[in-house]
């Protein structure tokens, strides 16, 4: 599930020092806390990765695992004060000041492409970087994991 943002230019973060050094670089910095939940991380992780196609896209792009790097999670959200902690979440950072964030509550009732645009507005705002993150075809052979109303079958070791 990482796998996807990876592949879009997005570094993960392991531990709480590399979130604060991520944070303190100059310019415009989006992370996401990404998370196993199928329903609304699936609508997350396509919904960033389309956004990052845009023409305008954030400075830095990191990712912390909700549920496996405990560490740089704790202080992702310690960054993000006055917001409910909650997985997924994306959220955008400018000089180190939270300028945008999307919760879990609002990922819930949004499809990726309304994540898409969210973000891309809140590019358009703050950002300045041209994207996109990576080339159209690179973009074009990711493939999404969704969890909850997936197609995908499940795996049976009785057949």
């Amino acid at each position: 599930m990482w796998e996807e943002l990876a592949q879009c230019g997005v570094d993960p973060v392991n531990a709480a020092d590399g979130v604060d050094a991520a944070l303190k670089e100059p310019g415009t910095t989006l992370m996401v806390v990404n998370s196993v939940c199928g329903c609304a991380a699936g609508s997350a992780r396509p919904g960033v990765t389309r956004a990052l196609q845009h023409g305008v896209i954030p400075d830095h792009l990191k990712t912390v695992f909700a549920g496996v790097d405990r560490e740089a999670t704790e202080r992702a959200r310690h960054h993000m004060a006055g917001i409910q902690p909650s997985s997924p979440s994306v959220a955008l950072f400018k000089d180190g000041e939270l300028v945008h964030v999307l919760e879990r509550r609002h990922i819930e009732m949004m499809n990726e492409e309304m994540v898409a645009q969210n973000l891309i507005e809140a590019f358009d705002k703050h950002c300045s970087r041209q994207g996109p993150s990576v080339s159209k075809e690179v973009y074009d052979d990711l493939a999404t994991s969704r969890q909850c109303g997936s197609t995908v079958p499940l795996f049976n070791p009785v057949r």
